[in-house]
């Protein structure tokens, strides 16, 4: 049974309350669909382009996100006050305070219903690792945001993390080459443009190391944002 096909009713609700605020993005692809469990590798944009994905992206997946938007309403105050309107978005501590407060009761139901796979920064990594590949196992995408966002959301994207390196890694050992697709959402034109998947074998062997193949893909996605800006 698909991800998608598992929602509950209220979710299905919540998600066709919150599309009212969210416009329906265009889905542009530049060769063919993703037609198998792939990994979608995408751009943030704040809460833009996860929101997007979860309401108008019509294929099971999952998301992963950072583990604290899973732990319950007082990680997620903490994370959105702290981590996502004053670090990332650059409030000042009060408004991000007063925001994250109002915020949380929303965005920790949201999380709740998305099924979201946990990404932890220490050896706990290895049980997003485990959660995912039993997901694209099952039929699901993954759609990952590997953008270092610390400082803010970029257009241009300056830093791309190697995790997604390990997952398809991980999942090639389980005998499947995984199509790894570069997503680039367009802010000002609502719209995401997929690039055409390729293998993570091929991947591998063109650029060997993890941190040259998120190089690689980072710049593919920069390449992507370009050439479509007009």
């Amino acid at each position: 049974m698909s991800v998608k096909s598992q929602n509950k009713k209220w979710f299905k609700a919540y998600k066709r309350i919150i599309g009212i605020f969210y416009r329906k993005p265009k889905f542009i692809y530049l060769d063919e669909q993703v037609t198998e469990p792939s990994l979608i590798l995408s751009n943030h944009v704040s809460s833009k382009a996860p929101v997007k994905w979860e309401i108008y992206f019509n294929r099971s997946f999952r998301f992963w996100g950072v583990a604290e938007m899973t732990q319950g309403p007082k990680a997620v105050y903490r994370y959105l006050s702290s981590t996502y309107f004053h670090q990332k978005k650059h409030w000042n501590k009060t408004l991000a305070k007063i925001v994250g407060f109002i915020a949380t009761p929303f965005v920790n139901l949201f999380y709740r219903g998305m099924d979201l796979i946990p990404t932890y920064n220490d050896i706990r990594f290895t049980i997003t690792i485990r959660e995912s590949t039993k997901t694209v196992i099952n039929g699901s995408d993954l759609i990952i945001f590997p953008e270092d966002s610390s400082h803010g959301y970029k257009d241009h994207l300056t830093y791309f993390f190697s995790g997604f390196v390990a997952l398809a890694e991980n999942i090639l050992k389980k005998g499947i080459d995984i199509p790894i697709f570069a997503a680039y959402y367009q802010k000002k034109k609502n719209t995401f443009i997929i690039d055409k998947g390729i293998r993570y074998s091929k991947l591998k062997a063109l650029f060997k190391e993890p941190k040259a193949i998120a190089l690689a893909m980072k710049n593919r996605l920069n390449e992507l944002a370009e050439q479509h800006s007009n």
